[in-house]
């Protein structure tokens, strides 16, 4: 009974999703990216350097403690960590398997446009963000949609996202990434999922979990600042160690990538136009679950920052979307691509073989030669990233959940909402893995309309920002001279 219910939600929700990722959340996404890099004349190219300068220039893994909100590089951490999870891993080789490799340049093309609009989010929510009587910081798209429309249409659009962002987040969310956690764990031990390893691996979670969300977003800040930078460097340094393996094949992995981003039937089947929006599609897809931005997630934790201007935060958005997708996503889609697809440029047989769970894993065994040994040990690295993805993003969102759950019934309840997300995090780590991506996406769709409109009509408030940075920009290059 159970399994045909479940059969029947996937078909509906999966039909859903491919129509609205393949047509509407393109043109969104696009649109909006396209919309702020031209008000802001191209903000991600001009400040790239300050961002890299805002985060790497405050990077600590012992940060001082705030009175209230986070610093800069805090907020940073539980951003990236939001931002880097399994859509650095599953969603990236997923997209590939499904769209082919062409996807991946859709993805950079999307995350390119996206740098303006997270910059835009950061903006606004530093500038709509609230300071509580009891030092707590409360900030995100509800305080500047709001701001955008005043009355019962704001009213409406403030509490639809804030209902949208608790399931999406703090409950489903959170469902997807102890998934993938208990799969990559158990597949690990016992070369294959069971339910039973995926079980254990999703309580042990969920009490880790629930340590970090009863000490609040100063315990999380303290958690992500030091996990963060260890992870990526983990999971950076492994991947450089099999592309250095495949180093031959690092050429033509880049040359898939550009050459089945527009003749993509070469590689899935179909049609040319059929192929192709499968292609943009996932590209659309995986991107907005990777970098988050036009989403409204991320600037739950940019709202936290405590900056002299909100430009300053804005910068190390950007930064933040470049190391998720054109550093950390594009190493997994070069293990993928040069190990299971990259064969005397042509598509290799393998990828036939393997799923997004897996594929990552494979990857890293084809580079050291095959073997049991080398595969047991590929496949728990992947497990160990994953965990440390995954983990860190389900704390992130938690946050991000609470923080409009409390909008929505104040502080009252919130130990329901906790209570709840430790259920969902259980539940996730056995659950149908297609079904929770699916349900994902679905969630993460309706953040992102609120979020966009009240964007637009605020973006004179981001222009004004940038305006701003730019003439005191010139007059320190005056002032030099």
């Amino acid at each position: 009974m159970w399994a045909q219910i479940e059969a029947g939600l996937l078909k509906f929700f999966a039909n859903f999703n491919t129509y609205f990722s393949g047509y509407f959340l393109v043109i969104l996404l696009v649109g909006v990216g396209l919309f702020f890099t031209i008000k802001t004349k191209f903000v991600q190219v001009r400040y790239f350097k300050q961002g890299a300068k805002q985060v790497f220039g405050n990077m600590k893994l012992m940060g001082e403690k705030q009175k209230s909100g986070m610093s800069s590089f805090q907020a940073f951490a539980t951003a990236v960590a939001a931002q880097v999870g399994t859509g650095n891993i599953i969603g990236a080789t997923g997209a590939i398997l499904t769209g082919g490799p062409g996807a991946i340049f859709w993805m950079w093309i999307i995350a390119f446009l996206g740098m303006a609009t997270i910059y835009s989010e950061a903006v606004l929510a530093q500038k709509t963000r609230v300071v509580n009587e009891d030092g707590t910081v409360s900030g995100g798209p509800v305080y500047y949609i709001k701001k955008a429309f005043t009355g019962g249409f704001g009213k409406f659009l403030a509490v639809f996202f804030a209902i949208a962002t608790v399931i999406a987040l703090g409950l489903v969310g959170s469902m997807v990434q102890s998934n993938s956690i208990g799969g990559s764990v158990s597949n690990a031990i016992a070369g294959k999922n069971v339910w039973w390893i995926s079980l254990i691996v999703g309580v042990v979670i969920a009490i880790i979990s629930a340590f970090v969300f009863i000490g609040g977003a100063k315990r999380l800040a303290s958690v992500t600042e030091k996990i963060v930078p260890i992870m990526a460097l983990i999971y950076l340094v492994g991947g450089l160690v099999v592309l250095c393996c495949r180093v031959t094949s690092i050429p033509n992995a880049f040359a898939m990538i550009f050459k089945f981003a527009f003749d993509p039937q070469a590689i899935i089947g179909g049609g040319f136009w059929g192929a192709i929006v499968i292609a943009v599609q996932q590209g659309a897809k995986r991107g907005l679950f990777s970098n988050e931005a036009g989403m409204g997630s991320t600037p739950h934790a940019h709202a936290q920052a405590n900056v002299k201007t909100a430009h300053e935060q804005g910068c190390s958005a950007m930064f933040g979307v470049f190391m998720d997708t054109f550093v950390v996503l594009t190493m997994t889609a070069l293990i993928v691509i040069t190990t299971l697809y990259a064969n005397g440029g042509e598509a290799s047989n393998l990828w036939t073989m393997v799923d997004k769970s897996n594929a990552v894993a494979t990857g890293f065994a084809i580079a050291f030669g095959g073997g049991n040994v080398v595969a047991t040990i590929g496949n728990v690295f992947v497990a160990v990233c994953l965990t440390f993805f995954a983990f860190s993003t389900i704390l992130s969102w938690n946050l991000f959940g609470k923080i409009n759950f409390e909008y929505l019934f104040k502080k009252k309840g919130t130990i329901i909402y906790t209570i709840l997300a430790l259920i969902f995090i259980v539940l996730g780590s056995v659950f149908q893995n297609d079904l929770v991506w699916e349900l994902t996406d679905f969630f993460n769709y309706l953040m992102v309309l609120p979020n966009v409109i009240a964007m637009i009509a605020l973006y004179k408030v981001v222009t004004n920002e940038v305006k701003e940075s730019d003439e005191l920009k010139k007059g320190k290059k005056l002032l030099k001279n």
